[in-house]
């Protein structure tokens, strides 16, 4: 279990809080293994009954760590290894557990579109939502081109993915994938009261819900594999290279 990762169990819920804020929680493969480790020991563990992703106050994530995004994107293995953000996807996809998003800072990229796969979000007041993927000369992510149109629409879903359109707290609620809005630092501990509520329901009944309400897990692997394809492909592509040289320039400037 990476460092940067810190798992805990508090009563019936299991608290998954990312804790790298020197990079912004940016995740790197070490950080995807660890949380689908953490979201996949909970599937039978019947004391697990909810589990809360954060990266506590300020920050959420600011996406996958570029070095580690080029550096899978640029391998050149026929057919390219599963890298572990897809098996962190399939972990979601497949999760049984209502998990809730406690959101405080900027959430770039996975940091938005894992946001579909849970069942409740929490943004604090400073959120900001961002998914700057044709920017990069790259596409969609995380089966987000499928939940984000369903979630919000066609034109919200386009405006955000395509566009590169940022969305703030309150924009995000009035969307529909932002159940509340808190004051910052607070979104964590308000995630904890939602999970309390939800562990004292009947969990049979909270499982049968969640699964009649959810697209069958086959539906969302199966856009996370078509998305995962262009996205490898996109990679290499000049736009894409282009992209990332000119970000990594003014990083270093």
């Amino acid at each position: 279990m990476t460092a940067h990762v810190i798992v805990t169990d508090e009563g019936a819920t299991r608290l998954i809080k990312l804790r790298r804020p020197e990079k912004k929680n940016a995740m790197t493969q070490d950080m995807f293994r660890a949380v689908s480790d953490a979201i996949d020991k909970a599937q039978n563990n019947p004391k697990i009954r909810c589990l809360i992703i954060t990266g506590g106050s300020g920050v959420f994530t600011a996406g996958n760590d570029i070095e580690d995004l080029l550096n899978q994107g640029t391998a050149n293995s026929d057919p390219p290894v599963a890298s572990n953000l897809v098996k962190f996807l399939y972990s979601l996809a497949h999760n049984v557990k209502p998990i809730i998003a406690a959101v405080d800072g900027v959430a770039m990229g996975i940091g938005t579109t894992m946001l579909f796969h849970c069942d409740y979000v929490l943004a604090s007041k400073s959120a900001l939502f961002s998914t700057p993927f044709s920017s990069f000369g790259l596409v969609p992510e995380g089966a987000s081109s499928l939940l984000m149109p369903r979630s919000m629409g066609h034109h919200r879903a386009f405006a955000m993915l395509v566009m590169g359109r940022t969305m703030t707290a309150d924009d995000a609620r009035v969307a529909g994938f932002v159940n509340i809005v808190v004051a910052p630092g607070h979104a964590e501990v308000e995630a904890h009261k939602v999970a309390r509520e939800i562990c004292a329901l009947p969990a049979e009944a909270v499982a049968i819900s969640r699964r009649l309400i959810r697209l069958p897990p086959e539906d969302v692997t199966r856009r996370i594999d078509q998305e995962n394809h262009l996205f490898t492909e996109r990679m290499r592509s000049k736009e894409a290279v282009a992209a990332f040289e000119a970000f990594i320039g003014r990083t270093k400037d």
